[in-house]
């Protein structure tokens, strides 16, 4: 056991942040899932339970590999998975598989394993990747909007728009993420102005051209506006069914809740062990619950700060803010949508909710940070080490 965690670098409290919420999970998944298991399955949550620890294990296995490279590295590989990403993407539009009643055009079929895929979450980890590697290129430089379109903003934009179609809320995520990021990393703000703009133009286009021709994306718009409007709304409409369902169960939830597994709105509540995990995690486990799973968060905000902070590269700062904000923001924007803060956007809360895509993207992004933490942690060994040995002509002068 000892030799296991002595392979383990990086920053501690996020390694055993992410281990207490994985095992935290197997909680509110295992029930959860019963209304799904009544519902598509022989009634029975265990093997729901075993997919959820084998995805974690999968997730884990991921976490600790990618924690091992060095993060210099990932420059270079950001570069070769862009266009295998946009690939994905294409191919995820054209292809897209159906899940439980989903938009098809979300997920994709991985053959001979039969397991889904989500290819956003792929493509917003490498796309904060890349766009660190430049904002690090241009640092220091006075750079002109029209040299950063090409090599800035046309993957960016290219990556956004296949996700825009089936995925309005990641799509929106990873714009704000990807703002946030340039806006660290020094890019102009007058730019950053221009980039707001054309992205509110282009998705004003995007929405009257899907209203122009309902053919070509059905549904989906319909689907975006309805929940904004139903948001909005103070009446109690037919549409608010999961926000009502959710906000039940917080208000069954109290201090302590009615105790795990004692949930009765996950018999009422769709996606109960994936987008409204967090209402059950709050009927169940009440306020306490609820606070320390947001607490977890902020912990793993603190540290992904403070591991920017520490790092000696412009690169390993941006790296760790590029793939570490969006997991806790996913985090708040899930909790909020459960208490009616935000509209129902169907973004899971990271590491705890059921779905293999969603955990492996996020032990990806935590090996990231990892890694950068963990090459520090070697320079300041190093540097301890180089303190300690003592120059020989130190010792014959002390000794004269």
């Amino acid at each position: 056991m000892s030799s296991i965690f002595s392979n383990l670098k990086g920053d501690k409290v996020i390694w055993a942040t992410t281990a207490l919420l994985a095992i935290f999970s197997f909680l509110p998944v295992y029930s959860a899932s019963s209304n799904i298991a009544y519902l598509y399955g022989d009634g029975s949550t265990f093997n729901y339970l075993v997919v959820h620890f084998f995805h974690l294990l999968l997730g884990f296995c991921l976490l600790f590999a990618i924690h091992k490279i060095p993060y210099n590295y990932f420059k270079g590989l950001s570069i070769l998975m862009l266009p295998v990403v946009i690939l994905l993407l294409v191919y995820t539009i054209v292809q897209g598989t159906t899940i439980d009643g989903a938009n098809a055009s979300r997920w994709i079929q991985i053959p001979v394993v039969g397991v889904t895929f989500q290819s956003s979450t792929l493509a917003a980890v490498v796309l904060m990747i890349y766009v660190a590697r430049y904002l690090t290129r241009i640092v220091d430089k006075e750079v002109t909007f029209k040299e950063t379109i090409l090599p800035l903003w046309l993957p960016v934009g290219l990556v956004l728009m296949l996700i825009l179609p089936a995925n309005f809320s990641t799509t929106a995520i990873i714009f704000t993420m990807v703002t946030i990021l340039v806006f660290l990393g020094g890019y102009p703000i007058k730019y950053i102005g221009i980039i707001l703009g054309a992205g509110a133009l282009i998705l004003t286009l995007f929405i009257l051209t899907a209203k122009a021709f309902p053919g070509l994306l059905p549904n989906r718009v319909d689907t975006w506006t309805s929940r904004i409007e139903n948001f909005a709304n103070d009446e109690d409409t037919d549409a608010d069914y999961q926000i009502e369902k959710a906000k039940i169960a917080i208000a069954r939830g109290g201090i302590v809740g009615v105790g795990v597994g004692k949930s009765v709105q996950r018999n009422f509540l769709p996606q109960s062990s994936s987008d409204f995990i967090y209402a059950i995690i709050v009927e169940e486990m009440g306020l306490v619950g609820a606070f320390g799973v947001m607490a977890a968060y902020l912990l793993i905000l603190f540290r992904i700060v403070i591991v920017a902070t520490k790092s000696n590269t412009v690169f390993g700062k941006l790296l760790v803010i590029g793939v570490g904000l969006p997991i806790v923001f996913q985090a708040l924007v899930n909790m909020a949508v459960a208490v009616e803060l935000f509209p129902v956007t169907g973004q899971t809360l990271p590491l705890v909710s059921s779905g293999g895509t969603s955990i492996w993207m996020t032990c990806l992004a935590l090996g990231v940070i990892l890694s950068v933490s963990a090459e520090r942690e070697e320079i300041k060994l190093s540097e301890e080490m180089e303190n300690e040995e003592e120059n020989p002509l130190d010792i014959l002068s002390e000794a004269i």
